[in-house]
């Protein structure tokens, strides 16, 4: 049985596996695509310490990370999708598609997010299986005509800092949600904001372009569109056996004592490369430690809980005094 197994090798789940092997542990890495995850496809980083300048430069680094690790005989990577957690008494267990199950003293999932398409957002009507390209793989040459962007998630923010050369203005759909999202573009003049309650997409009657219906504040508007991207943000890849919050995410006091979450998966306010290597790193911290002390990791948890309960209610009491002014 495995020391740790670490779901996932995206930049949390190669910090925890890194941390573990460190501190002489075995670790079993389960990832289905590529080492670095989402890196892979960031084209500028300006939040990350260390001067990357790219994400696949980081996603590079590392994978040679966990080569290290192999090569010291403290790391296994297995190419797989795991679809359920489970934590025991004595042990975790991490259950894969291809009906593998693998054991260990416990299990971190650092599994991320995965994208919104226009069929899963409430706020958009598009024909069944409409697939948009995202705005953060799309190139500028890619971007003719009349161009909209449904969501004003903030790889818009980043889209537009990696191409300063740019000048053709993208016209960016979004729900009330995303508001505070788009403040870091509001000043761009490349960038038009509209706010929509509801978007309806459809394909032209003639010609490969679309025609989208807008409904919000400026009342009922139509469009017709050369080139439609998505940038509707992300959604938690939680899997079986996680206890998730109610729009999805799995925070870690939740979860049984075996089972830790990491990264993205975690949380919808702290995503971001370098956050995700600090909760990689810390899950691997907290295993090592319970395994060394039980009782007093058993504490830490129960005050740590305790501090959530009292953060709740504390929100709850400001937010009630509001509704009373």
């Amino acid at each position: 049985m495995n020391d740790l197994i670490v779901i996932g090798a995206g930049p949390a789940g190669c910090a925890a596996a890194v941390m573990a092997a460190s501190l002489g542990q075995h670790v079993t890495v389960v990832e289905t695509d590529k080492v670095g995850g989402k890196l892979h496809q960031i084209s500028a980083l300006e939040n990350v310490p260390g001067a990357w300048a790219t994400g696949p430069a980081l996603a590079q680094a590392l994978a040679a990370d966990l080569a290290r690790i192999q090569h010291s005989g403290r790391c296994t990577l297995i190419e797989g999708r795991a679809i359920s957690v489970a934590g025991h008494d004595d042990r975790a267990e991490a259950v894969l598609k291809d009906g593998q199950v693998l054991a260990a003293a416990a299990v971190i999932v650092a599994t991320g997010v995965a994208a919104v398409t226009p069929a899963t957002a409430d706020w958009i009507a598009a024909p069944d299986g409409l697939d948009l390209p995202p705005l953060w793989r799309a190139r500028p040459e890619e971007l003719r005509g009349r161009t909209y962007v449904l969501g004003g998630d903030r790889p818009l923010g980043t889209w537009l800092r990696s191409h300063p050369g740019v000048t053709r203005r993208l016209h960016v759909l979004y729900p009330a949600a995303d508001h505070y999202k788009t403040d870091e573009v509001r000043g761009d003049d490349r960038v038009r904001l509209s706010l929509a309650d509801r978007v309806t997409v459809a394909r032209e009657r003639y010609g490969d372009g679309y025609e989208v219906v807008v409904e919000g504040p400026e009342g009922r508007r139509t469009f017709a569109v050369d080139t439609l991207v998505s940038n509707l943000g992300s959604l938690p890849a939680a899997l079986d056996g996680l206890v998730q919050d109610p729009v999805g995410y799995c925070p870690p006091t939740e979860q049984h004592p075996r089972i830790l979450t990491a990264g993205d998966l975690r949380s919808g306010r702290f995503q971001r490369i370098v956050t995700a290597q600090g909760s990689g790193a810390e899950a691997a911290l907290e295993r090592y430690y319970a395994a060394k002390a039980p009782a007093a990791n058993l504490a830490s948890r129960a005050v740590r809980a305790s501090a959530v309960d009292v953060s709740r209610d504390l929100i709850a009491m400001v937010e009630a005094g509001k509704a009373d002014e």
